[in-house]
């Protein structure tokens, strides 16, 4: 018997923004699974106009027994749509297409989820405590750890710690938090990406790794006892390497992933490599998630002028990981 076609809800992201037009875009094209736009029909079929592009794909019917192909669950927005405007009165919209992928990965309607861009500081000026998809997910799922990691490039790179403040990022890294994170990335690398027995590189936090303590002691106190705890749980683990070396072809030759101790430190190296067709991938959830590597994009929404690279990509990625999930079930 083949194998079921995977069901992909994909959220289409702040309304006033790219992630509309970028979800008509894919609605044009052949995909090897059932993916189910999340969002307003209308407004998405709009934003396809800009590409030229005339869309109505079928409404989604869980029950349907349906080939791949693209479907729309229509959910209309609360006030109408600005381009390049985002509208505090649309942040419950926003978030609500983010719960309804959530609600259906728990439950198995889906089986995965991707997302495109949303817009934090209007989703905060509604009310709502808002940081970053990550944090969403990981606080709607109960998830105890889980992890950002970016894939592109020929790269992989993963966090210790997100969206924080510079100044806030020392004291969020710990050891048990380290031995946490290095656990989540060893066990998603195996069990969604196939690789056998990762092998992990580790950034410092500081210059040059510390400087031996000179430069700052975090490295010696808490990455390098973090890292031996790794190891003796059987986590394939070296560093902490300084991060302007770590990132060298030669350094990296072999390794599956590499982790950084803060937010620009690492994606900065990633996004040189890929942007435009990097994947945010959440390693710890319940089930795949996928995202795009960029943002809402909102001086040029609604022009015809984004690039769906990364959505294309995270689709194909979530695609790929629910088929090795479905298969180790």
């Amino acid at each position: 018997m083949a194998a079921r076609v995977p069901v992909i809800a994909l959220t289409s992201g702040e309304p006033a923004g790219i992630g509309p037009e970028l979800c008509a875009r894919l609605a044009t094209e052949s995909l090897a699974a059932r993916l189910v736009v999340l969002g307003d029909r209308e407004l998405i079929a709009q934003r396809g106009e800009a590409y030229g592009a005339r869309i109505s794909p079928p409404a989604y019917a869980r029950a349907a027994e349906r080939p791949s192909g693209v479907e729309l669950e229509h959910h209309p927005v609360a006030t109408p749509c600005v381009v390049g405007t985002p509208d505090p009165a649309n942040a419950a919209y926003v978030l609500a297409l983010l719960d309804r992928a959530i609600e259906g990965c728990l439950h198995g309607e889906f089986d995965a989820m991707v997302t495109a861009p949303v817009h934090k500081s209007a989703i905060n000026d509604a009310g709502h405590v808002f940081t970053g998809h990550t944090e969403y997910l990981a606080a709607r799922t109960r998830a105890p750890q889980v992890v950002m990691m970016l894939v592109g490039g020929g790269l992989r790179v993963a966090l210790a710690t997100t969206h924080l403040a510079l100044a806030d990022v020392p004291s969020a890294i710990t050891r048990h938090g380290l031995r946490q994170v290095l656990g989540v990335i060893d066990h998603d690398l195996r069990l969604r990406f196939g690789i056998e027995r990762p092998r992990i590189l580790v950034a410092g936090l500081n210059p040059h790794a510390g400087e031996s303590g000179y430069l700052g002691r975090e490295e010696i106190d808490t990455i390098a006892p973090a890292l031996a705890e790794a190891r003796a749980a059987g986590i394939r683990v070296e560093g902490p390497f300084p991060a302007d070396t770590l990132f060298v072809p030669q350094r990296l030759e072999g390794a599956d992933c590499a982790l950084a101790m803060y937010h620009d430190q690492g994606l900065a190296v990633l996004k040189y490599a890929s942007f435009g067709r990097g994947v945010n991938v959440t390693l710890g959830l319940p089930f795949v998630r996928t995202s795009v590597d960029h943002g809402t994009a909102l001086d040029i929404a609604g022009r015809g002028l984004a690039d769906a690279s990364s959505l294309r990509e995270a689709v194909q990625l979530a695609i790929e990981l629910a088929r090795r999930v479905a298969l180790a079930a």
